[in-house]
């Protein structure tokens, strides 16, 4: 296997500078999805070998190497740089934060005594970028959930002075919120807003619902993580808010404990938060201080990258992006027995129907109108790392990309019968990406998971924050095959897969289904690319009105 490797090392940067096209060889018939081709992508990028292909490590350069061999062999030309030698490779510098697991302190300083909360169990603290050790103490602020959204009449910082103060929110969003808009608030935007008022930390409340969504217990699979995050051209961290000192979540039982010592019913508030009343003022009473120490570091990773340029000689200029993150969770060293996320689902999956979806398309004896890229990404599992740093660093002029179809984690393990097509419904790719699926007799289903909040999960939503439209597609909950549980075959790689030492090429993986998946995702690029006109958000939409440009 270690021979294998080192000629596919050899073969990605062997063909980096002569790239050969197969499209003239190809027969003038239709191109079919290969399963023995995406079985051998998965087989090769799951394997121990790879060490769970963390980011920044040898597991994943390998696993970069292999896919930009992939693309040499088929036909797919370097665009991961703009200048120098012709490179598939476009590097991601980025830094590094371990969480000391001794050291988290959450202390409740009252004018009676110090309580000390228990960390895992009532507690957990996220590392950061700008400070080995970090000890807070400060006063708090209940801020409800902590949002500004004028569009939906939504400002919880009204009136309020956080300056040098800990704001206390609730976790997630209001229901009275689309979820896909609640999801694009219940992140990042919370903690810009509290660095932009002068804020110095936020303590988060689990609710019933956040609960639901991502039980607070599942932290403890958490504990070997390393958080990163890109660099920008001077060496700063990117996406980091420093004046944020602390971040801490609290469980459900110790955020009721909590702001019952405020002399509030969390229930309560949750309540009117969601009627979309001003924060209550609570009178805590009380400073907190958390302390934690970060073991930091500086590494490097990269994104691959190739095209395919397009036929007309104006709508060439034009890029249609299909997305896959490369990278999983790596490895637990020293942990006895399996030890290695090999992340077959999570997401060599997607990687193989990307690669396959990119030989159909280089083997069209015409190529599409519109130029075509496509990118393996790395960091997603670290904050969607990669794809934010190509989209913010594109290798292609910017403004140019037109659409983005992201491919994370279809779950193949039964025959499914429809798709959940996130994000079509906010821009004209929603009756592009329905006739494509139609042609292969598969349904187009809603949302069945609203409450997850998927849309700001995956790489797709960086290309939506520069105002790319974009779909990201997965498997449904329905079944070509009558006596199959699609809905509890996806609920059981959730439970017991997903995230898990187990998510390897063991799984019962339906290699027809996969085929199937990679001629949809085939069938929507291609019709993007070869469409009169670009993708546009649709009118009022807002995600386009938040990030979108005026199409002419």
């Amino acid at each position: 296997m270690q021979k294998i490797l080192i000629t596919i090392a050899a073969l990605a940067l062997g063909f980096v500078g002569s790239v050969t096209s197969f499209a003239s060889l190809a027969n003038p018939i239709e191109v079919k999805a290969d399963k023995d081709r995406i079985r051998a992508h998965i087989h090769f990028l799951a394997d121990d070998l790879l060490e769970g292909r963390e980011a920044g490590t040898r597991g994943f350069d390998i696993a970069a190497r292999y896919v930009a061999g992939q693309f040499a062999q088929i036909g797919v030309a370097p665009r991961g740089n703009t200048s120098g030698p012709a490179s598939y490779l476009q590097p991601v510098p980025l830094a590094s934060s371990k969480l000391d697991q001794d050291s988290p302190v959450f202390e409740i300083l009252r004018k009676s005594g110090v309580e000390k909360l228990t960390y895992l169990g009532d507690f957990t603290l996220s590392s950061g970028f700008s400070e080995d050790t970090t000890d807070l103490t400060a006063p708090l602020v209940y801020v409800g959930y902590g949002i500004v959204a004028p569009r939906f009449g939504l400002d919880d910082y009204a009136g309020l002075d956080v300056r040098g103060k800990i704001v206390v929110q609730l976790s997630g969003a209001p229901t009275s919120l689309p979820s896909e808009e609640g999801a694009h608030y219940s992140g990042e935007h919370k903690r810009a807003v509290a660095a932009e008022r002068g804020a110095v930390g936020i303590i988060s409340l689990q609710t019933p619902l956040s609960e639901k969504s991502f039980a607070f217990a599942l932290a403890r699979r958490y504990v070997h993580w390393v958080s990163m995050t890109w660099l920008d051209a001077e060496g700063k961290p990117g996406r980091e808010f420093p004046s944020i000192r602390q971040r801490a979540g609290l469980s459900l039982p110790a955020s009721e404990k909590f702001v019952a010592a405020a002399g509030a019913k969390l229930d309560d508030l949750i309540a009117a938060a969601n009627a979309k009343q001003p924060p209550a003022r609570l009178d805590f009473g009380v400073t907190v201080r958390m302390v934690k120490k970060n073991q930091l570091a500086q590494l490097a990773s990269s994104n691959v990258v190739g095209v395919i340029e397009g036929s007309d000689p104006v709508l060439k200029n034009e890029y249609v992006a299909f997305s896959a993150h490369l990278d999983g969770l790596g490895m637990v060293p020293g942990k006895p027995g399996d030890n290695i996320f090999n992340g077959a689902m999570d997401n060599a999956s997607g990687v193989a129907v990307l690669l396959e979806a990119a030989r159909m398309i280089a083997l069209q004896p015409k190529k599409p109108r519109r130029s075509m890229l496509f990118i393996a990404v790395t960091g997603e599992e670290k904050g969607l790392l990669g794809a934010d740093y190509f989209a913010r660093n594109p290798t292609v002029p910017k403004g140019s990309m037109v659409a983005n179809v992201n491919l994370d984690m279809p779950v193949l393990t039964y025959d499914f019968a429809d798709v959940i097509a996130f994000g079509s419904e906010h821009s004209t790719m929603g009756p592009i990406v329905k006739r494509a699926v139609e042609k292969l007799g598969v349904q187009l289903t809603p949302d069945p998971w609203p409450e997850k909040r998927l849309f700001t999960r995956s790489d797709h939503y960086m290309f939506v924050r520069q105002g790319v439209p974009s779909v990201f597609l997965v498997t449904g909950v329905k079944s070509m095959n009558k006596d199959e549980d699609a809905s509890k075959a996806f609920d059981n790689f959730l439970l017991t897969h997903y995230h898990q030492f187990n998510d390897d090429t063991s799984l019962p993986i339906n290699y027809n289904a996969a085929a199937r998946f990679a001629q949809v995702n085939f069938n929507i690029g291609l019709e993007i690319a070869n469409a009169p006109a670009k993708p546009k958000w649709n009118a009022g939409n807002f995600f386009g009105d938040t990030f979108g440009k005026p199409t002419p």
